[in-house]
């Protein structure tokens, strides 16, 4: 298989089903922003963390290609002429919601109560984290805005929103691992 085919260098490319439609397509908007959330995820995978969080962003990463395969696939085109279903792998399920809930509370057990917002830095890993916390808030929004005008399983946009809120909580936890000072954000008055 070849990376490059050319049919792209005119400004489109496929959806799943063979649609054709131009690079700036919302749908392409939408899963090329969880790709861009995959890269920053592997570069927080990449840096001194425990094995419990290299395992959870490891399985994060191989949802979020399963995400951006369910955006991929417009709903007239998931089922296939002979009724087979065109993507061929779980799908994303409450299940794994579920995990990252459970993963937030294993972290918040082990974290001092919040008080006030936090400044995102404090260590490169810690700011890694922030980066790819905002990227997955622009991808809920991109797909938020793509579900007002085409139908998409909801369930990409309550997994998005539960995995910043992970990013969020994993970025603490680093904060901690890493003993960096996490800075309040203190309004100016």
């Amino acid at each position: 298989m070849k990376v490059y085919t050319k049919t792209g260098d005119k400004g489109q490319t496929s959806l799943f089903g063979g649609t054709r439609v131009p690079k700036y397509n919302l749908r392409i908007e939408a899963y090329g922003t969880i790709d861009e959330l995959n890269s920053n995820i592997g570069l927080i995978r990449d840096q001194k963390i425990d094995k419990n969080t290299f395992d959870t962003l490891v399985k994060i990463q191989n949802e979020l290609f399963t995400l951006g395969s369910m955006l991929a696939t417009p709903k007239d085109k998931e089922i296939l002429k002979n009724g087979k279903e065109r993507l061929n792998i779980p799908k994303i399920n409450e299940e794994d919601i579920a995990f990252l809930e459970k993963e937030m509370d294993k972290m918040d057990n082990e974290l001092p109560a919040m008080t006030n917002f936090i400044l995102p830095g404090g260590h490169p890993t810690v700011s890694y984290c922030h980066i790819a916390r905002t990227v997955c808030r622009r991808a809920e929004r991109i797909t938020v805005n793509l579900s007002e005008t085409e139908d998409i399983n909801s369930i990409t946009i309550s997994y998005l929103n539960r995995l910043s809120d992970y990013l969020f909580v994993l970025a603490r936890k680093l904060s901690k691992d890493n003993q960096a000072i996490e800075v309040a954000w203190i309004p100016r008055k």
